[in-house]
């Protein structure tokens, strides 16, 4: 139920794409993320540094293409995010002594110092990977194949990855159980 809450803001964009412009969609992402940070902070009394950094970015550039009229910077949001999160997943790996899977995982998940740092760098890359895509889609295609990349190609990927990475933490967790029994 979450991720249906946590994709809302994406769902309505593509919504008001579909039956009006990138101008209009954007306004409702904009609308959708400013409600979305609202909720979670009236639920919970803080909102998670992923919400902030998306609101802020969504705020910014979602701005910057109303007032200038230019798509160009609503299609780079998802590429700076991206980015933004694999630098801090990077550094995570330097500057604490937990990476940030582990202290998002690690009360869930069992795994030795190497392998949290070696699922961590699958995330850096990913997301540089995720980011890269989306330009490369903005700029290729045409802003219709962008948007339904935006909605189904990115999710998909995300999806397909997060899968990918429990198969790999279950293979790792019966690794490590098995060597401990």
């Amino acid at each position: 139920m979450q991720l249906l809450i946590d994709l809302l803001p994406v769902i309505a964009f593509f919504v008001a794409y579909k039956l009006a412009d990138i101008y209009v969609a954007t306004g409702v992402l904009i609308v959708g993320v400013l409600a979305q940070t609202a909720v979670s902070w009236i639920r919970h009394r803080k909102v998670s540094p992923m919400l902030l950094t998306s609101a802020v970015l969504v705020l910014v550039f979602g701005g910057l293409t109303l007032a200038i009229h230019d798509a160009t910077f609503i299609k780079w949001k998802p590429t700076i995010v991206n980015w933004l999160f694999a630098g801090a997943f990077l550094a995570s790996q330097f500057l604490s002594s937990q990476t940030i899977v582990q202290r998002m995982m690690g009360e869930n998940v069992t795994l030795d110092a190497p392998s949290w740092r070696r699922l961590n760098l699958m995330w850096v890359a990913f997301f540089i990977v995720a980011g890269a895509l989306n330009i490369y889609v903005a700029y290729r295609y045409d802003e219709a194949t962008w948007v339904n990349f935006k909605l189904f190609g990115l999710m998909g990927l995300t999806l397909v990855f997060a899968l990918a990475q429990g198969l790999w933490i279950a293979r790792r967790a019966e690794s490590d159980a098995g060597g401990t029994a």
